[in-house]
């Protein structure tokens, strides 16, 4: 079931202590900026977060946080999506599988940013890594995971979208086609799986947010004029949440 329109989050939706308790949530990218954020909270309501990302420092970093508030004890799992090929998702299906049995969710939060410049101007090299981190990437994990997405009870898939990807704008490139590719990807893997498997499959679209990234695709951008992530995480708790079982296919907004 697939809908264009772009979501929010349901007024009615309040989060309560524990929603996420005993769900083995994965979090790419989980080491810096929305990543970072939404694996601490997804802690917070109770999940067994597992950290995805190609800088280890930044993970334990993270890791430490989580275990610092008291939280479900996390993992880690360092991953270059860059250079990463299929045999390495299926290891990694291989070792959580071992370790845990199941996944309950992925958040799909790993984005590579790119050029800002017309298309005639584009880098070759740097279009295929744009598309191999924000896309490709997605596209493999989640094919070669789905087994154990399937041994959850209930299973939620967010790729991370952006409005440029809803409707692409001049110079945003690679990363504007590639986030365009990801709400389709939702879209066909929705309407396959639709009452097949137990596995949601959904887009979020955070809008302008205070990170790294924001900061490198608008360097004259005063900070404080956009929202932190802490202000979105009610929607993200919502998707990994069992409110939302029942929403498949669907894009949402943040802002």
């Amino acid at each position: 079931m697939t809908n264009e329109t772009q979501l929010s989050l349901p007024e009615q939706f309040s989060p309560t202590e524990n929603c996420l308790k005993d769900k083995i949530i994965m979090v790419t990218g989980a080491g810096d900026g929305i990543g970072r954020i939404a694996a601490k909270t997804y802690a917070a309501f109770g999940a067994t977060v597992i950290l995805l990302g190609r800088t280890t420092p930044k993970l334990e970093m993270v890791y430490d946080e989580i275990e610092q508030a008291g939280n479900p004890q996390p993992a880690i799992y360092p991953i270059n999506f860059e250079g990463a090929v299929e045999k390495d998702y299926i290891d990694m299906c291989n070792t959580l599988e071992r370790e845990f049995g199941r996944i309950d969710g992925i958040l799909f939060n790993a984005s590579e940013l790119g050029q800002r410049t017309p298309i005639q101007s584009y880098d070759a090299d740097t279009w295929s890594r744009v598309l191999q981190v924000n896309l490709t990437a997605n596209f493999l994990m989640t094919k070669t995971l789905l087994p154990l997405l399937e041994h959850a009870p209930s299973a939620s898939v967010i790729f991370t979208s952006s409005s440029v990807g809803h409707k692409g704008r001049g110079f945003w490139g690679a990363y504007a086609v590639s986030k365009a590719g990801v709400e389709n990807l939702c879209e066909v893997l929705a309407d396959e799986w639709d009452g097949v498997n137990q596995v949601r499959i959904n887009t979020l679209n955070p809008g302008a947010t205070r990170t790294n990234m924001r900061a490198a695709a608008y360097p004259a951008e005063n900070p404080a004029s956009v929202a932190p992530p802490e202000q979105h995480m009610p929607l993200y708790v919502y998707l990994m949440s069992n409110d939302s079982v029942d929403v498949n296919g669907q894009h949402f907004k943040a802002q």
